[in-house]
């Protein structure tokens, strides 16, 4: 009987300290990534030819998660900013972006929960057009400036996948170019456009192996007054760790914005750089 009721002891006191060994950790959950890359090119009485270069490009990647047994509010901050010199061309922009983003979580479904969030998009400097025998400017610091509130149904099955749709308000500010807000089929030039819609979204954090990891966002929005008329925001990025501070990164988007542009946008940035996880 002295040892029955030792080992039903010691079995409670192993499944307790398991159920504690298991409890979900709540709480914030932070991450900053910093990565920087650089590529350069110098000649000197080259006879094969070639033009000095030179280009950059820094990104900060930010999350500040909270989560709790009946809740989780997930915020992400981009900030991406390049910059290229070839020969005697000048300075030109290369990357440039501002994405804030809040996602609000009821826990109501193992899988399937309501929430809310909100997106602003813009860029840091001016941007110009060089098609054309001198520059053109065609945006600048919010203008235009994206912002986007949704609120819907979410799944998630684990922290690589996860998915939401729901009924969205779209906003877009310009005050020098408005185009990016303007109908053409009004005769009057506006410089705010609110839509209507739907918005789905999908996450994926994939590792492909120790050392590469796939991450891709799909964002579609489809306005109420046309079903048809989609707009798609595609990021795709694969990185693969050579060092303890080197990264390889390769990243991939496409754009589809009628508003803006009848054509599909297509953007590829290859670079090899210094990335530190500042926490």
């Amino acid at each position: 009987m002295k040892y029955l009721y030792t080992l039903l002891c010691l079995t409670f006191f192993t499944a307790t300290t398991q159920a504690q060994e298991e409890a979900p950790k709540y709480g914030w959950k932070t991450q900053m990534v910093f990565s920087l890359g650089l590529t350069q090119a110098s000649f000197s009485n080259w006879t094969k030819g070639g033009e000095n270069s030179l280009a950059w490009q820094t990104t900060l990647n930010s999350r500040f998660t909270k989560d709790e047994a009946n809740h989780n509010w997930d915020n992400k901050a981009k900030f991406t900013f390049g910059q290229s010199k070839v020969g005697d061309t000048g300075t030109r922009k290369t990357a440039d972006e501002v994405k804030l983003e809040t996602i609000f979580t009821l826990k109501r479904n193992l899988h399937l929960n309501p929430f809310v969030s909100a997106t602003a998009l813009t860029q840091f400097t001016s941007g110009y057009d060089y098609s054309g025998t001198t520059k053109t400017k065609v945006s600048q610091l919010l203008d235009p400036g994206d912002f986007t509130q949704s609120a819907g149904i979410g799944y998630s099955r684990s922290d690589e996948f996860k998915a939401r749709l729901g009924a969205t308000i779209k906003e877009t500010y310009t005050r020098s170019f408005p185009g990016y807000a303007d109908d053409p089929d009004t005769p009057a030039i506006e410089k705010t456009r609110i839509e209507g819609g739907i918005t789905g979204v999908a996450e994926l954090n994939r590792k492909v192996s120790e050392n590469i990891t796939y991450t891709s966002e799909l964002v579609v929005f489809s306005n109420v007054k046309a079903f048809n008329e989609i707009d798609v925001n595609w990021e795709n990025l694969f990185s693969a760790k050579v060092a303890k501070y080197i990264n390889v990164t390769l990243a991939v988007d496409l754009v589809y914005d009628r508003d803006t542009i009848n054509e599909w946008q297509f953007r590829e940035v290859l670079s090899a750089g210094f990335t530190y996880n500042l926490f």
